[in-house]
């Protein structure tokens, strides 16, 4: 679509961390632009690479931070992997590492969990990898089972510093079976074109806001979006410039994308006649 600006947007994805909240904290905007789409009526959905919660989980999390957000309105890289592979076998089965958001978006596109000659070994986010449950994996997909996982971060967060998460335990794997997953999650434009098919919204009339460039900005970008990048999370203008590719634009916060109230003054309210 030539010449887009953000006029010509009538939907939104975003991203949670970093954009909406930064350790559990608002940030600056996240409150006003949400109840802005929502007075509107604007289709909307929160996405997040994390697969360790359900959508119930994080509707619970933004809420706590005083932030709204329906659990329909939430969408994760374990949603998007359960609906990629109900796509490739409906009623298939999995040998999954991850905890409940994988575990549950599988359960409910009606997989099977098993052990026995699945028919693919899912990897998810978790806290708790286990040597055995690894070595599982290795051994069946070495045995044919296709290899997925849901998103390519390779490191997590913690109170404590760092955490190996998903992209270590898939780079493990693939250096044991010289299998490489595929990866549903950001970067990969899968994750928003089965957003725009949850919200029934056609890319050339979305947008996407994010804090990364690695990530938010490539996928939507390459899913044919209107890309908004933010400052609030590890972003920043020297950053961007050592990518090939630019968003469409770059904004301090989603403040910026809240619509100023219009003041009123003295001489703008009504006076009864004299």
């Amino acid at each position: 679509m030539p010449n887009r600006t953000r006029a010509d947007i009538e939907c939104w994805l975003t991203d949670m961390d970093g954009v909406l909240v930064h350790e559990d904290r608002p940030l600056p905007g996240a409150k006003e632009l949400l109840q802005q789409w929502k007075d509107a009526g604007t289709e909307f959905l929160v996405l997040t690479n994390n697969s360790i919660f359900t959508p119930r989980d994080l509707a619970a999390r933004l809420r706590a931070s005083g932030l709204h957000v329906p659990e329909e309105r939430i969408w994760t890289s374990a949603l998007a992997t359960a609906d990629f592979l109900r796509d490739q076998a409906p009623g298939g089965s999995a040998y999954v590492i991850g905890e409940a958001g994988i575990i549950t978006a599988l359960h409910e596109i009606g997989f099977t969990m098993t052990d026995t000659d699945p028919d693919f070994v899912v990897i998810g986010e978790t806290r708790s990898y286990s040597f055995e449950a690894i070595t599982k994996a290795i051994r069946l997909i070495a045995a044919g089972a296709r290899f997925i996982s849901t998103n390519p971060d390779a490191t997590g967060p913690s109170a404590d510093g760092i955490l190996p998460a998903t992209g270590a335990i898939n780079a493990l794997i693939t250096k044991a079976t010289g299998r490489v997953p595929y990866i549903v999650g950001k970067p990969n434009p899968m994750m928003f074109r089965s957003a725009l098919n949850k919200i029934g919204a056609h890319s050339e009339v979305t947008g996407m806001i994010g804090d990364r460039m690695d990530t938010d900005i490539i996928a939507g970008m390459e899913a044919g979006l209107h890309t908004v990048l933010v400052m609030t999370g590890i972003s920043n203008p020297a950053l961007v410039e050592t990518y090939p590719f630019r968003p469409d634009e770059m904004l301090e916060s989603v403040q910026d994308l809240v619509d100023p109230k219009p003041v009123v003054s003295e001489l703008d309210e009504p006076h009864a006649d004299v």
